[in-house]
């Protein structure tokens, strides 16, 4: 199979799977090497970032995924619906910050660095799709452990969570006193009728 060929095969997987294919099974498909293909691979990426393509080839963790650039985002949603907006407050924005750090992680074990029940937060991010349930501890009472999704990698810019910022203790004992403030809030506006939105972030997914 020639160069050409290969790369025609690369882009009809990628176009037609519509999610991130994983490079072994890519190099099944053109029948090289895993190395050899991530090459092939790279090299595409280059040109279609070099030419004026609407399209891009991304990587995210040990994945290819053939995406829109965006750059043109504001063309297709003329034409789209128009993407689900998430907004994730402090509370969601911790819990999420916890599990990217701390993976897999129990809510027990959530709950025991934020200080608060994290049912809830859990709950949406997983509805968000930027966590998810990756099995069971094996443990009394089995708890399930989670962690974070390719859509995390792709909301927040990175291609694996090894390019995270190292978190320090500091920022862990933060999310504690945050959470204690975020209780007495909540213990406020209960006693008052009252509540105030947490600050927000918005994000398209």
């Amino acid at each position: 199979m020639d160069l050409d060929r290969i790369e025609a095969v690369i882009e009809a997987v990628l176009f037609t799977m519509g999610d991130s294919v994983e490079v072994e099974k890519l190099a099944a498909a053109i029948e090289h090497d895993v190395d050899t293909t991530r090459k092939i691979v790279h090299n595409m990426m280059d040109r279609y970032e070099a030419a004026n393509r609407g399209i891009r080839i991304i990587e995210l963790e040990n994945a290819f995924q053939l995406c829109t650039k965006t750059e043109y985002y504001d063309e297709l949603i003329k034409v789209a619906s128009q993407p689900r907006k998430y907004v994730l407050t402090d509370v969601l924005l911790e819990t999420l910050s916890i599990i990217a750090y701390k993976q897999p992680i129990t809510k027990l074990e959530i709950e025991k660095i934020r200080g608060v029940s994290c049912d809830h937060a859990v709950n949406k991010l997983v509805e968000y799709g930027l966590a998810k349930e990756l099995g069971r501890l094996d443990a009394p009472g089995r708890p399930m452990l989670f962690g974070t999704t390719e859509d995390f990698l792709r909301s927040f810019g990175v291609q694996s969570i090894d390019e995270l910022p190292v978190i320090s203790e500091d920022l862990v004992e933060k999310f504690k006193d945050e959470a204690q403030m975020e209780l007495e809030a909540q213990q406020r506006d209960l006693e008052s009728g009252n509540s105030d939105d947490d600050n927000q972030l918005t994000l398209d997914i």
